[in-house]
């Protein structure tokens, strides 16, 4: 039959990407965005709580907190980025094979091929991204958390100070009371105790002020006295004064960088286990999202009865199975147990064989062989 389109029929031409890519993939990026979302608020959440009690004990700042709050977000984002394109999969093909979608598009001749085409026209490019993040941004924020913790520590003394409540210090060694703070940050009825070498200072005084001078900082008592003295004994040393300058000596807090927060240049350049296996970490990222994402394809195949989570329970297994051996894995290297190079290939060989199992167990051995034998050929 001949055809009545002027150019005539041409089965070998298709666009690049399909309607049914297209529609695929942004159901897919919606789906990652609300599981991305709930799995992130959930990780943070449980992380941020340990931050809140530092700031509560005046350990940390309001503007660091929200800073470290940003940071770790990021972090989270990218860790879990894997488990999120995973259970993404399996819940978009999951609903398209319970809502008989995926009986349409066989009939119309696609298979795993134009499946796994749609997946991975959103997949490879958030690979890609993933890859980015996890060797660049993620170190970078950790080593900001590492700098804002170690000034917030180095200032700890000066923070915290609020109207209207005690506020302890240097494990209790120093205690500042204040009755009201204007808008001008001027303090009026300050008290203040410190102990040093087993001698307590008693300071009360009508405002107070801080000051940056050439020899360092201080606080300025005005108007107020000062008892000083050994609980038990009777020499007391009582002083009023108009002006009472004490200076404030900024802590030297050491410098505490993890592993995740070395830059990914020195890491390459390094030939220590623990370097080598951080670096691999970093690594698996974006390769946990291109294997998770060929497993979830097969494994999204369920009964039109089923629910739309019939596969999940397998799927969470599966990627909690990946992510311990990534960890065991990633141990075993930095205690020299396997080469360096079987920390890498065996975990994604593994995975790679569980994602042709379960293309067999979908289309059969024989499929799988030919489609193979096609592509060597």
């Amino acid at each position: 039959m001949e055809s009545d389109w002027p150019k005539g029929y041409k089965p070998g031409h298709r666009p690049l990407i399909t309607i049914l890519d297209k529609m695929i993939a942004q159901d897919l990026l919606k789906t990652l965005s609300s599981v991305l979302t709930v799995i992130v608020v959930i990780i943070v959440s449980r992380k941020f709580i340990r931050v809140l009690e530092q700031a509560i004990d005046g350990q940390v700042s309001n503007e660091t907190l929200l800073s470290i709050l940003g940071l770790k977000t990021i972090i989270a984002c990218v860790a879990f980025l894997p488990a999120a394109i995973f259970m993404a999969v399996l819940m978009v093909l999951g609903r398209m094979y319970r809502d008989q979608e995926m009986a349409a598009v066989a009939s119309a001749g696609g298979g795993a091929g134009v499946m796994y085409r749609a997946v991975f026209v959103l997949v490879l490019p958030l690979a890609t991204l993933a890859t980015g993040l996890s060797t660049y941004v993620a170190p970078w924020a950790e080593a900001q958390i590492g700098q804002l913790m170690q000034q917030d520590e180095e200032s700890a003394d000066l923070r915290g100070i609020a109207a209207g409540k005690f506020s302890e210090y240097s494990h209790g060694d120093l205690v500042v009371y204040v009755e009201k703070i204007t808008a001008d940050k001027k303090m009026h009825e300050i008290f203040v105790q410190n102990r040093q070498h087993g001698t307590i200072g008693i300071i009360n005084a009508k405002a107070a002020r801080m000051e940056e001078l050439p020899t360092g900082r201080y606080i300025i008592l005005e108007q107020g006295e000062r008892v000083q003295g050994q609980p038990g004994a009777l020499n007391y040393v009582l002083e009023q004064f108009d002006e009472y300058a004490v200076r404030v000596d900024s802590k030297v807090a050491a410098a505490s960088f993890i592993q995740e927060s070395i830059a990914t240049e020195i890491l390459l350049k390094s030939t220590e286990s623990r370097d080598i296996a951080e670096l691999q970490r970093r690594l698996f990222i974006p390769a946990g999202i291109i294997l998770l994402s060929f497993i979830a394809v097969p494994l999204a195949q369920m009964s039109p009865r089923s629910g739309v989570y019939g596969n999940m329970l397998v799927g969470f297994l599966i990627y909690f199975s990946y992510g311990n051996l990534v960890h065991v894995s990633q141990s075993w290297v930095i205690k020299e147990t396997i080469p360096a190079w079987a920390g890498v290939t065996g975990i994604n060989l593994l995975m790679l064989l569980v994602g042709s199992v379960l293309l067999a167990r979908l289309y059969g051995w024989q499929w799988l062989l030919a489609k193979f034998k096609k592509k060597v050929a």
